[in-house]
């Protein structure tokens, strides 16, 4: 008989995998019994006086393998982690990290500029930069009542 040692956290991995969307946007067993993950990465988003800023977090993505879109008022930002494959000689032994397919889309306001929308790449972080439009502000209007 071989002894175990006990480790109360061995499994946690398959726990938070099994709960509800509670927990926001953990990755979840896609159910095609190959072991694929649905999982999408975390994104940023933030305000400057001139334009909206949505940092999407992609390690070990190529820009190449990104997409982003605008249609309708909705940005959506999708592509593909690829499986590093096994070098000879280099035998895995756990792999944590997530791969496949992604997408996340964000409805945008209306008073944006959607022709200068624009994207770039620096150190896995794509970041998506939404010009505002240059609208003056809109004062209430003040209606007398007759």
């Amino acid at each position: 008989m071989n002894v175990v040692r006990w480790d109360p956290f061995a499994n946690m991995d398959e726990m938070f995998a099994r709960m509800p969307s509670l927990l926001g946007r953990w990755p979840r067993w896609a159910g095609d019994g190959e072991g694929a993950v649905e999982w999408s990465p975390t994104v940023d988003i933030s305000e400057t006086e001139g334009e909206y800023l949505l940092k999407a977090q992609l390690p070990a993505v190529k820009k190449e393998d990104v997409h982003v879109t605008f249609d309708d008022g909705m940005l959506t930002i999708s592509g593909e982690r690829k499986q590093e494959k096994e070098e000879k000689g280099e035998k895995y032994h756990r792999i944590e990290s997530l791969h496949g397919s992604f997408s996340r889309s964000f409805s945008l306001p209306d008073a944006i500029e959607p022709a200068a929308i624009r994207a770039d790449s620096k150190d896995g972080v794509i970041t998506v930069h939404v010009p505002k439009s240059k609208t003056e502000a809109k004062k209430p209007k003040e209606i007398k009542i007759l």
